[in-house]
């Protein structure tokens, strides 16, 4: 499996083209601000031919370059519907102005082809399975995909601003909930094998195991039905926009 990744933009998030090889079709994770000269580089250097767009939810900084590049290469996007209206007013999601230059960047609205994500839903993209897990707490529609374990790959997790290397997305901005989205990491990332490989909205890869034992978001979280209101430990400042 081929999996190119680069963070872009203002807010440096993560973007990344999936894909079971070079040469194959392929899906493009989180095309966010500036996005989309790095993924026509990625595009060129893998000879990858795109068939999709998923957004892990509906922020500025994930979705910014989803207009032209679904426009580019006349594919849908998928996002869901509790995110929607993020796209043709991100100020609004946000719960502050953006600021008039960067905003004269971006390319506000939807794409032609945008359809909904629900929960437990398995897209089958690219030749691959994208299993989809509904996980609010940053956003009311922030998701995750997670692709299966296959032969010696293991399973991947793209998590978006649910969970980070040490850390956890921001919920302190419109539709953001601190107890759901603890919620949604004991019910969505707990239950995951340790190996899991997990590809968030910023920062670096890391694995369900080494944020099982190492992130304080996650102490004292046993369970999607036990997931307390507040997590123990030292904590870090959380990420994402």
């Amino acid at each position: 499996m081929l999996i190119a990744g680069f963070p872009a933009g203002a807010w440096g998030t993560n973007c990344y083209l999936v894909a079971p090889a070079a040469g194959e079709e392929c899906v493009i994770v989180d095309p966010g601000h500036r996005a989309a000269p790095g993924v026509e580089e990625a595009i060129a250097k893998h000879r990858l031919k795109p068939v999709a767009v998923v957004l892990t939810h509906g922020h500025i900084d994930h979705v910014a370059s989803v207009v032209p590049v679904c426009g580019a290469h006349g594919v849908p996007a998928w996002l869901h519907p509790r995110d929607r209206y993020m796209l043709s007013d991100p100020e609004k999601a946000l719960g502050a102005r953006i600021g008039a230059p960067l905003l004269g960047e971006l390319t506000v609205g939807e794409p032609d082809d945008l359809r909904d994500l629900t929960d437990g839903a398995a897209l089958e993209l690219a030749g691959l399975t994208f299993t989809v897990a509904h996980a609010p707490g940053h956003t009311e529609g922030s998701v995750t995909f997670r692709l299966p374990e296959r032969a010696d790959i293991p399973s991947v997790l793209f998590s978006g601003d649910l969970l980070f290397a040490g850390s956890i997305g921001r919920t302190d901005l419109p539709g953001g909930d601190h107890a759901a989205i603890l919620r949604s990491l004991a019910r969505v990332c707990l239950p995951l094998d340790d190996s899991t490989v997990v590809l968030s909205g910023h920062g670096p890869q890391t694995t369900i195991g080494r944020e099982r034992a190492t992130n304080p978001y996650l102490a004292g979280l046993t369970g999607p039905d036990t997931a307390p209101d507040t997590a123990g430990g030292t904590q870090p400042p959380r990420q994402g926009m």
